[in-house]
């Protein structure tokens, strides 16, 4: 049997304003944000973990601490697992808000599917698979856990699953402090995923 690289998503920010704060240092866990990484560490110690491998952003920091901590392991800090990078960022960005209305963002929406306002979808698979098959080789045998960030961990999976890679962000399978699985056969390679939700019922209200 192969060993599996659990990607986990960070828990929520505190962010009242809802900045799109992408790349941006200083963005913290909320307190239920926190109260959703002790979730995901109680979760995950039913798991051989032989490493954790976290994005070098400050909400995947906090969110890999309990669970390295669960399994007695030091958080390696892996760049490739970093967000995707993001014209918008910085900027007040949720429905209503804007700034897709604005003609100066017009010129960054005119491919979608590279996408034209940000890090390219080919670089962000190139990147999580090196930071997947990283983990894998530092686990030595036993599973891995990854804390990145929704969108890279979307198109991770969509590459692996075949789908493409344009895509509506409303519909993505990967809410805060999910897991997404990636399981390897006995030569190390990707057989199959999964998907759960350790912290579903502290997800905020819609």
């Amino acid at each position: 049997m192969g060993a599996t690289i659990h990607f986990l998503r960070h828990g929520e920010v505190f962010n009242p304003e809802k900045i799109l704060y992408g790349r941006q240092p200083g963005w913290y866990l909320s307190d239920r944000g926190q109260e959703m990484a002790r979730t995901v560490a109680d979760w995950s110690r039913s798991l051989d973990l032989g490493a954790v491998h976290a994005s070098p952003l400050q909400r995947a920091q906090e969110t890999a601490t309990p669970v390295a901590a669960a399994h007695g392991l030091t958080i390696t800090t892996d760049d490739h697992l970093i967000e995707a990078a993001n014209i918008f960022e910085g900027q007040k960005f949720e429905m209503g808000s804007g700034v897709l209305k604005h003609p100066k963002s017009w010129r960054y929406l005119t491919k979608p599917w590279v996408p034209s306002w940000g890090e390219p979808y080919e670089e962000q698979v190139e990147r999580m698979l090196a930071a997947l098959f990283a983990a894998r080789d530092a686990a030595g045998g036993r599973d891995a856990l990854c804390v990145s960030h929704q969108l890279p961990i979307w198109i991770l999976r969509s590459a692996v699953e075949g789908r493409r890679m344009m895509h509506d962000p409303r519909k993505r399978e990967c809410t805060l402090a999910s897991v997404t699985s990636f399981h390897l056969d006995s030569d190390g390679l990707i057989s199959g995923t999964s998907y759960t939700e350790p912290a579903k019922h502290l997800l905020p209200k819609k």
